[in-house]
């Protein structure tokens, strides 16, 4: 393959950013999240002298005079460095959810007794999927951000996805179309559901409308999201002009060369069947030139990545190959002549998604399109469950990363593919010449921080990771507290969990699984999913109630752990799980005893109740902290509103509300995106189970109608649309502490369970 010219892109990829690149990102980081430490480190950025692209290095040593020196021959070298010496030296990281916890480490900080070196085994480290930003970060603010890219830096990803504010570019150049602000501003859709508009899935928006103050205040974000990117030696992916176009481009222009795409998971026309216009129009290379014009006008030129998506879930108009072949070669033409160097980054999700249609002879031909194989990285998005760059001959020659997605719609049942996320990818390096990065592409950052970690060091080895001992050194940095011990049951707890829930072989369930208590009650159809949206659980639930009893054997070594911000957002984290397990263990119970042919009422009532009582106690445990409520969702959704600005809180809140439950006006995507969250398991899911539990106590196998449940369970799902209405998002647990609830509350419901 012709993989020499792409490395040479590499280089003057990296040459971009290292034009304006030096160490003072680094040292700012250190101040950001250790400021009575910043004088303790030497930042030396080295000379790689060679045309030629490395992978990053870095050393680690005690410099003379006593100060830390981190010396790497890139920025992202020197924060992996940095991150490598607080873990491996200091013990200390900073996490998701539990926030910056560097200054656990000892003072003065330890200095190193010998050199320590590492090396990348690939250049690119990537980071996002293009729904991350609507899961996970639609209401984001610049603190989140900033916290966001540290978490990233010090991980060595080098190569993020920014799709922030792109919204503005798109509304400055339909406006030079002639397009009206009306004609364009109902084409884009609510903040919660952007990704889709992007992914032109979806068209406008259903409870009102993004207002510009919105976009323009996105557009001030992303400069400064980039303008740290760069700083912390991370190349950003951009977006280009895919094709989707506001219906009235039509009008505008009648004779342009539009088709509409198909429509999408059932939603009415009116907000899918998007208007694409073909690569062979003319009118697409100008609005291409003007989307990267304007970017480099507004951001400068920090990049020759762009992302660029044009089915996404959605088949193309014809399956002929020349016309596939068109399709690619027109886009591609219309990159190169914007930007000279651009790169097209596309994610081949679509070649899974639907499979179907796209054969490997469909691939083949699309990707053909693209005649300079350098000028394209595919993301080859669910390596660890479905790669497609096997049967695509690694994607006949194109550059590839290999990327783990792990999570759909931001589940958090506690998951992982530990073998699959380190043995696999260096097989894929040694077998495929033209993989040239790894990365995650999470469709939300919900949980389940490890299994992210691990494939981003597995970038810095060269043989698969021995995750027994990786656990170990996680767990020791994870809590490290003021007496700098860890009692011995976290580390067995963490045993389990490695042998258990983080090591799924069988891949019929390929991502987080979903509680049953997430669903719509149903008396069948509910256990033992497999594929998307698994509910099977591929491991003992015994085994994690074990693992429960052993942190709470923690907590009676060493109290000071309830105070300890990791072991709380841990505790409640299995703790959830356990209960969502016993939830499903329960209701088959339930459904064994109702199916017999004589019944007992009081057999039933005492399941139902057990039911029940998960379920509150679930959301007493959860609202005890920020990250697992409902509440910090929404309070959100509204600060992200312009401000004074009721009526667009309204609607963003609504968006939010929405995407967990719903998903679609009529509930086109039902449930597909729930969370365990104190609030909406009180404020939605319990009214859900008790519409049904009712019906059942009242009804036998011979009376069961669904719809009946289906008419009921309704109004509890159209009540909680409203702002203001049912699950106002506080949970009974909110102002309670961890512990209160843990021991107050959990042990007790699971022991009336029999668990514990």
């Amino acid at each position: 393959m012709r993989l020499a010219p792409f490395l040479q892109l590499l280089a003057l990829a990296s040459a971009v950013v290292a034009t304006n690149a030096s160490t003072r990102g680094v040292y700012d980081l250190v101040k950001r999240r250790l400021p009575s430490h910043a004088d303790d480190f030497i930042f030396t950025l080295t000379e790689t002298n060679t045309t030629e692209p490395t992978n990053d290095e870095y050393s680690i040593s005690t410099a003379y005079g006593g100060a830390i020196a981190i010396e790497g021959n890139s920025i992202s070298a020197l924060t992996t460095g940095l991150r490598r010496y607080f873990n491996d030296i200091a013990h200390a990281d900073l996490h998701w959810f539990i926030g910056n916890r560097l200054d656990t480490a000892a003072s003065p900080l330890p200095r190193p007794n010998a050199t320590i070196v590492g090396k990348s085994i690939v250049p690119w480290r990537y980071y996002f999927n293009t729904v991350t930003f609507s899961y996970t970060s639609p209401f984001w603010t610049w603190e989140d951000w900033e916290y966001e890219l540290d978490w990233l830096a010090l991980r060595g990803v080098n190569l993020p996805l920014a799709w922030v504010g792109f919204e503005k570019i798109l509304l400055d150049v339909f406006r030079e179309t002639g397009l009206t602000d009306p004609e364009i501003l109902t084409f884009f859709s609510g903040p919660a559901f952007l990704a889709w508009n992007r992914f032109g899935n979806i068209q406008g928006s259903w409870g009102g409308e993004l207002p510009l103050a919105w976009i323009d205040s996105q557009f001030e974000l992303q400069k400064k999201i980039l303008k740290r990117m760069i700083e912390l030696g991370m190349t950003p992916i951009l977006p280009a002009f895919t094709g989707f176009v506001p219906r009235a481009i039509h009008d505008k222009f009648p004779d342009a060369n539009v088709v509409n795409g198909s429509r999408w998971e059932g939603f009415d026309s009116r907000y899918t069947n998007t208007t694409f216009l073909e690569p062979s129009d003319p009118m697409f290379a100008d609005l291409q030139a003007r989307t990267i014009g304007k970017q480099l006008e507004y951001y400068g030129n920090i990049t020759q990545f762009y992302t660029l998506d044009q089915y996404n879930e959605n088949d193309p108009a014809s399956g002929d190959l020349e016309y596939l072949r068109s399709v690619t070669a027109g886009t591609w033409k219309s990159l190169k002549a914007a930007n000279p160097g651009a790169v097209w980054v596309m994610q081949g999700w679509l070649f899974y998604s639907n499979r179907d249609f796209w054969d490997t002879d469909r691939i083949s031909a699309y990707l053909s399109g693209v005649e300079v194989d350098s000028d394209i990285l595919i993301l080859d998005l669910f390596s660890e469950s479905e790669p497609q760059w096997q049967r695509t001959d690694s994607y006949y020659g194109k550059p590839w990363v290999w990327c783990q997605l792990h999570d759909y719609g931001g589940n958090q049942g506690l998951y992982g593919q530990i073998d699959n996320v380190t043995i696999n990818p260096i097989s894929a390096l040694q077998t495929s010449p033209s993989m040239v990065g790894m990365g995650l592409t999470p469709e939300g950052e919900e949980g389940n921080e490890i299994i992210y970690s691990l494939l981003l060091d597995q970038a810095w080895s060269s043989t698969p990771i021995d995750t027994a001992s990786y656990f170990t050194s996680f767990v020791r940095t994870r809590y490290n507290g003021p007496n700098n011990t860890i009692p011995s049951s976290l580390y067995t707890a963490w045993e389990i969990l490695r042998t258990t829930a983080y090591n799924n072989t069988n891949l019929t369930a390929n991502a987080v699984p979903k509680s049953i208590l997430e669903l719509h009650p149903h008396v069948s159809g509910l256990v033992d999913r497999s594929g998307h949206h698994p509910t099977a659980l591929h491991y003992d639930p015994t085994l994690l109630v074990t693992a429960l009893t052993h942190f709470l054997s923690a907590s009676s070594t060493d109290e000071a752990l309830w105070q300890n911000p990791a072991y709380q957002h841990d505790i409640v984290d299995l703790a959830r799980q356990v209960l969502a397990n016993t939830f499903l263990s329960t209701y088959t119970s339930l459904l064994t005893v109702w199916n017999t042919t004589s019944p007992s009422p009081s057999t039933i009532s005492t399941h139902s109740e057990i039911l029940t009582s998960l379920l509150t106690t679930l959301d007493a445990l959860l609202s005890t902290l920020p990250h697992f409520r409902l509440s910090t969702w929404l309070a959100a959704a509204r600060a992200s509103a312009p401000a004074g600005d009721e009526e667009v809180a309204d609607f963003f809140e609504y968006t939010a509300r929405n995407q967990l439950t719903l998903w679609g006006p009529e509930g086109e995507i039902n449930d597909y995106a729930s969370k365990q969250w104190g609030g909406l398991v009180g404020g939605y899911y319990l009214p859900r189970w008790e519409v049904f539990l009712e019906y059942v106590a009242g009804h036998g196998p011979g009376e069961y109608d669904q719809e009946d449940v289906v008419r009921g369970v309704g109004v509890v799902q159209e009540g909680f649309q409203r702002v203001g209405g049912a699950g106002i998002g506080m949970g009974d647990g909110e102002g309670r502490s961890v512990r209160e609830v843990v021991e107050g509350g959990v042990v007790q419901v699971l022991g009336r369970a029999g668990v514990l």
